[in-house]
């Protein structure tokens, strides 16, 4: 990188000792604790492992999604600056340290980087931040890839997020995303838009505490609904989409856990703002030239995905 990625005069920010900013458990930590994202914190360091490929070899499910999202070749990220924005515990972190040879700068606005520091730190590639999406501590177009998969939803401005990652592409570099799907009308008629006001507001152990205790019989019913091929009941019951979310060849108490994890995902948040292809398109085509915006299929079901190169 010809320029150094960090603004480090402007954010008083250094690697050298010359910290403005704490920095705890790993990380550089330049946003208060709380937050609007306080559910993932909690729910990422409660639930460190269940999403990484390392702790669930038999799945490989973060490995499959990255690679078949981002369109990415593994020969092309060696040596190169990566910036991963909402990286949670870490699950796409792991696959850049151990599958690539890219320089990784991390950033989660929760708590969650504790666990993604626990599960990948310390390694000489990752650098890992506690910051905002709206106020990235690095210059603008200085990373040769960008990356924020999972996230986009639960921010409160959308558009104005895909403008922030966009602005740290610099001329050729890369940028893959992904987001929940605004398909029509129906899409918010479902359990989760139905619960949501009142779950969101729920203090997170209890709610954590709620989804385990009737984890057992939503599973039970959810497989039954399915059974009966009238799976389209599903989405008025209070459970993740098993079947389209979930990797297909898990069961037991595994599954039970990853339900748990994703129900909790589901009903948690501050922020879910789903929205259609054609406009996160017409967001980004301003800024950037699309390479890619449809559907990617994976073994958990499909994703909504853009790609777009730096201009």
């Amino acid at each position: 990188m010809d320029q150094k990625p960090l603004k480090l005069e402007e954010r008083g920010l250094s690697f050298d000792g010359k910290v403005l900013y704490p920095f705890i458990n790993g990380a550089y930590r330049l946003v208060p604790e709380k937050n609007y994202t306080d559910s993932f914190g909690f729910q990422w360091n409660k639930f460190p492992k269940t999403q990484i490929d390392r702790f669930s070899k038999q799945l490989e499910q973060s490995s499959e999604r990255f690679w078949k999202e981002t369109g990415w070749a593994k020969k092309d990220l060696e040596g190169k600056n990566v910036l991963e924005v909402g990286s949670g515990a870490g699950r796409f972190t792991q696959i850049l340290l151990e599958e690539s040879g890219a320089n990784i700068y991390s950033v989660d606005y929760s708590s969650a980087v504790e666990a993604n520091y626990k599960n990948n730190g310390p390694n000489n590639r990752l650098k890992l931040f506690q910051a905002s999406v709206y106020e990235l501590p690095f210059e603008e177009k200085q990373f040769d890839y960008v990356l924020c998969l999972g996230v986009l939803q639960h921010t409160p401005d959308f558009e104005k997020s895909v403008e922030c990652l966009a602005k740290m592409v610099k001329p050729g570099g890369e940028i893959a995303i992904d987001f929940y799907e605004q398909r029509g009308w129906y899409t918010k008629i479902h359990s989760k838009y139905i619960f949501r006001p009142i779950t969101k507001r729920l203090d997170h152990k209890s709610l954590l505490r709620m989804i385990e205790k009737n984890a057992n019989w939503l599973i039970r019913l959810y497989k039954f609904l399915y059974s009966f091929h009238i799976g389209f009941m599903t989405r008025f019951i209070p459970i993740c989409d098993i079947r389209n979310t979930l990797p297909s060849d898990i069961e037991g108490e595994t599954l039970k856990e990853w339900v748990i994890l994703d129900t909790f995902d589901m009903l948690s948040p501050a922020h879910d703002h789903p929205q259609s292809i054609s406009r996160v398109k017409g967001w980004l085509s301003k800024l950037m030239r699309v390479n890619f915006a449809g559907h990617v299929f994976l073994n958990s079901g499909q994703a909504a995905v853009i790609r777009a190169t730096g201009m």
